[in-house]
């Protein structure tokens, strides 16, 4: 399996640093790496495969394109999922499940077309294998087939990574609404923080102020440590046919091998003593314990934790209820909803933030993600950068502020780390 064709889904706004992560781990570029709209296409081996899955950071899932053609109805559905080879990636005596997605499909029922490429899969087992077929496994199945059909086009994948790519492993203990680890990942890339091709950080502390469950401190603690993303997990890939033990202990050993101790600081603080408490277990379970400072501490209370660097901000909005700090009495219910300008979401916690960062931050470059357009107008900034990211369903701008002391003025935009 030299010549395979992966999407790897991603959220949107993050294709261009999942694309430069796959170049970095698989080499490939040009028409074997094309960014796409939700994820990335690259052209690459099954031994690149694993290794995806081992270590990206961005991906939502490793996926095998097995099918790609022209579709009108669902008997067509049937033929071009009864025409794949299915018996070579899992056996009868396996399980499977079928996930269908659409965009604008003019089919009227997506269950009858799931039903049809399960009957499809199914007969295609009875006729290579004397009758015998697979069962059905909706909650734990031993191979999972997605299929995605635009307006006239029918795609089936394989996925080779089971549970989504964002369970790391480590995380038990957790808050409302936690940060997924993939769009912590991001963050970090988007800063500049992290570089997803090459895997260098830069040289300069991180601090989360409002660190909850600890997700960005750990990932990035994790980056400079140089652990593999998915080193404490399992892979559906490890149920297929195709897998091999020894290749995949092999690309193991090796993820082993590159860890090293981290001279970074990593920085977190919690309003809540029981956020930093799973903090710092989370922290323990990744491996990264010792390269983490936890602390907790009202976030317009907190002096700086080292001289200058970046802080790292997902501040609660929508289902994230209750803002840490002094101010949460008048922002709890403002919370509820994304601001409108002065007075809105996050009641005075944001300008009274931003005033305690001019005073006592110079130097330091804030980052701070946000559903809210009016953040920098409610904190009385100017940002120097603000780049489009989705947090799930919602539509949010990781927003860049240059701290100077006593102003509202932005530095310059090579002046941040």
């Amino acid at each position: 399996m030299n010549d395979l064709s992966f999407f790897l889904p991603c959220a949107a706004g993050v294709e261009e640093y999942l694309a430069q992560e796959v170049h970095g781990l698989t080499g490939r570029s040009g028409q074997d790496l094309l960014t796409l709209r939700g994820g990335v296409r690259v052209r690459a081996d099954w031994r690149d495969g694993l290794k995806l899955n081992l270590h990206s950071r961005l991906a939502q899932r490793v996926l095998v394109e097995l099918a790609h053609a022209p579709y009108r109805n669902e008997n067509d559905l049937y033929a071009i999922a009864n025409a794949v080879a299915w018996e070579i990636w899992f056996t009868p005596k396996q399980t499977f499940k079928i996930e269908t997605t659409a965009q604008h499909s003019p089919l009227q029922s997506l269950n009858f077309a799931t039903l049809r490429i399960k009957d499809a899969v199914a007969d295609r087992f009875r006729a290579k294998a004397n009758g015998v077929r697979p069962s059905i496994e909706t909650q734990w199945p031993d191979c999972r087939i997605f299929a995605h059909l635009t307006t006239d086009s029918c795609t089936l994948y394989i996925d080779t990574s089971g549970e989504p790519l964002f369970k790391r492993g480590w995380r038990q203990d957790k808050g409302d609404a936690p940060l997924k680890e993939t769009l912590a990942a991001a963050m970090l890339a988007a800063s500049g923080w992290w570089n997803p091709e090459t895997g260098e950080v830069a040289q300069a502390p991180l601090y989360d102020p409002c660190c909850g469950s600890g997700t960005i401190a750990i990932e990035a603690a994790q980056i400079a440590s140089g652990i593999a993303a998915g080193s404490l997990r399992r892979f559906g890939f490890e149920k297929l046919l195709p897998f091999q033990p020894h290749v995949w202990a092999a690309i193991q050993k090796e993820a082993a091998n590159a860890q090293h101790a981290s001279d970074i600081a990593v920085f977190g603080s919690d309003v809540s003593h029981r956020m930093v408490d799973f903090a710092e277990r989370n922290a323990e379970r990744a491996g990264v314990a010792g390269a983490i400072e936890f602390r907790g501490g009202d976030a317009l209370q907190r002096m700086p934790p080292a001289e200058g660097g970046v802080i790292m901000l997902n501040p609660p909005y929508g289902e994230r209820i209750e803002v840490g700090g002094v101010a949460r009495f008048g922002a709890r219910e403002a919370a509820q909803t994304p601001g409108d300008g002065e007075g809105g979401d996050g009641g005075d916690f944001f300008p009274q933030l931003a005033t305690h960062w001019k005073k006592n931050y110079p130097g330091w470059t804030a980052w701070v993600l946000t559903p809210d357009l009016k953040l920098p107008k409610q904190m009385r900034l100017k940002e120097s950068r603000r780049v489009p990211m989705w947090n799930g369903p919602i539509e949010c701008r990781l927003f860049r502020f240059d701290m100077v002391r006593g102003s509202n003025r932005a530095a310059p935009p090579d002046a941040a780390v």
